[in-house]
């Protein structure tokens, strides 16, 4: 009976990992994928803004390469 104690946590594992997996394909794309985006968009915009309010000014300021 020790190789039933030896293979249930792998087991488990793996089938926590599939469920995982398949939950993380199936919530891709669909109605939230517009909700998810527009998150990001704005979770960029205040980092740059962020980014920018603390950048230093004057003229002894080195200025960043546009990319």
């Amino acid at each position: 009976m020790d190789y039933v104690s030896a293979l249930v946590p792998p087991v488990v594992m793996a089938v926590a990992f599939t469920a995982l997996v398949v939950t993380l394909i199936k919530n891709q794309g669909g109605p939230n994928k517009a909700k998810e985006d527009a998150a990001v968009d704005a979770a960029f915009a205040r980092a740059e803004g962020v980014r920018q309010a603390t950048a230093p000014t004057g003229a002894g300021a080195a200025e960043e390469p546009e990319s």
